[in-house]
């Protein structure tokens, strides 16, 4: 009996070294929780509440107990690598199986999809048409390596200051080709029509011989847009006509081929004081084709491939999983947990959202082992080792001093 009490000993004790030196090597694994070897005494059953100076039969490894608490954050600056700060798991797709995993060290493979180093897909929400909502169903996280097609210009606004004591060209008519029948210009204002292309927008100014009056004509590629608009401002020097500062100019065909582009001019806070005149603001809504930039990922999860036009295309809302109870979760190896029984059932959610945690880009989160712990740990456990051990050799010493009774 004390052999097999001493010999469970030596197996627990042996059963710590084991979780330590696990640990020990997963120091520097990405997302590695360390675990805990937890230990439960022993009963012989035909004694046990037989008498309350029953001997116990020993001790026995109960459970590995993962330790699921926030590993460091460190800073990697590659866009593809990601970390969760708080509660969840990445949500992975393993040939069909659900999978999760802490550890955020994603690329891509040579479709497109980001995956982690064994080829598990990252699970994203998927965007609503318009890009504004990520409620849809999961789906792989594919990066788009098209261009970003242009965007034809409907919009021009602009905002400018006219001069209060300019006096009428005394050259008429108005030749936009010679500066001395008009006052001021704003210069080319870059559009784009339904191919990409670029063409110029271009407003001359004309004083009439009316207080607070003039005329804006408008040009797109040196051709008049329409017939000239009159502009009127108050004594105060506010813009009054057109009231909502809308000017719809003339549509034109590109010669490229493109759908006919129809602009409209919004000229609203435009003012007339002062000496001098100044072009305060000239925005437009379009754009030409575009080239990948990068990939960016916000603290909300929302993937976005940045293109070299400006246009920022929503690709989806990395999915986080969270459990009732995480070290009822399966250990796959490679960082990877699947669900069980004891864990409950997954709870998918969108990071920085109820009790999920945010997701930080360009960042790893480090294994949680504590090396000077584990060291600790591992002297404590060769400790109990020895004394178990030596409990064995003085159990064998008295058992061969009585087999020498005479």
């Amino acid at each position: 009996m004390g052999f097999n009490v001493s010999l469970s000993g030596i197996n627990a004790a042996n059963a710590d070294l084991n979780v330590t030196a696990n640990n020990v090597a997963n120091v520097n694994t990405t997302g590695f929780k360390e675990s805990r070897a937890e230990f439960a005494d022993l009963f012989n059953a035909t004694s046990y509440g037989l008498s309350r100076n029953a001997m116990g039969s020993g001790a026995r490894l109960s459970n590995v107990a993962q330790q699921f608490s926030q590993g460091n954050i460190s800073q990697t600056g590659r866009s593809l690598d990601l970390a969760v700060a708080g509660e969840g798991f990445f949500t992975l797709n393993m040939n069909g199986a659900r999978v999760y995993s802490r550890a955020g060290n994603f690329q891509t493979d040579n479709n497109g999809y980001v995956v982690n180093p064994q080829g598990a897909r990252l699970q994203v929400f998927a965007p609503n048409a318009d890009g504004t909502r990520f409620d849809g169903q999961l789906t792989d996280l594919q990066l788009l390596n098209t261009d970003s097609p242009p965007k034809q210009s409907t919009l021009v606004n602009m905002a400018f200051t006219l001069p209060g004591n300019a006096p009428a060209p005394t050259v008429t008519p108005f030749d936009p080709a010679d500066s001395n029948t008009y006052n001021h210009s704003t210069g080319g204002i870059t559009v784009y029509d339904s191919l990409g292309v670029s063409h110029t927008q271009t407003s001359y100014f004309v004083k009439t011989g009316t207080a607070n009056e003039w005329q804006v004509h408008n040009y797109v590629d040196g051709q008049p847009a329409g017939a000239p608009t009159l502009l009127q401002f108050s004594n105060a020097g506010a813009l009054i006509s057109p009231a909502n500062g809308d000017i719809t100019l003339a549509p034109f065909t590109p010669s490229t081929g493109a759908g006919v582009v129809n602009l409209t001019l919004n000229v609203a806070g435009s003012t007339q004081y002062g000496e001098k005149f100044a072009v305060r603001d000239t925005r437009q809504d379009g754009y030409a084709a575009g080239k990948l930039n990068e990939i960016s990922i916000s603290e909300q999860g929302v993937v976005y491939a940045r293109y070299s036009n400006g246009d920022d295309k929503p690709l989806g809302q990395v999915a986080l999983t969270t459990f009732n109870n995480p070290q009822g979760l399966q250990n796959q190896g490679n960082s990877l947990w699947v669900e069980t029984f004891s864990s409950g059932n997954p709870r998918v959610g969108a990071p920085d959202s109820s009790d999920f945690g945010q997701v930080q880009a360009g960042a790893l989160e480090a294994s949680t082992v504590d090396l000077t712990e584990q060291l600790v740990n591992m002297i404590v456990a060769q400790r109990n080792f020895q004394a178990n051990s030596q409990m064995l050799s003085t159990q064998d010493q008295v058992t061969q001093a009585i087999i020498n009774i005479r």
